[in-house]
């Protein structure tokens, strides 16, 4: 089950500040350097489709074509994570195990 937010509840986080830092940042993961957002929300089609929002888009470098693996965890939720980032480190694994034992 995929935890659910309140779309005003999570928008209204989103703008929220507190004192100079943003509410979610503050609360969630509080670092020098912005790394945990807070998109907004997005509805899924009747064909199970739903769109990444454009910042989303662009912070993490997803194009049209892109390749994104879709991982769950039942307690945590669902991830989006780039093919390619995972690419290298499948090659690696292959790699090493068709190479004989030294």
């Amino acid at each position: 089950m995929i935890n659910t937010i309140n779309h005003t509840n999570m928008i209204s986080m989103k703008n929220m500040k507190c004192e100079t830092e943003d509410l979610v940042d503050e609360m969630i993961a509080p670092r020098k350097e912005k790394t945990k957002h807070l998109f907004g929300s997005v509805k899924v089609g009747e064909r199970g489709q739903i769109v990444i929002p454009k910042e989303a888009r662009e912070i993490f470098g997803i194009r049209q074509g892109d390749i994104l693996l879709v991982l769950g965890d039942v307690e945590r939720g669902i991830a989006l994570v780039k093919a390619d980032a995972l690419q290298e480190f499948a090659r690696k694994i292959l790699d090493s195990a068709s190479k004989p034992d030294e």
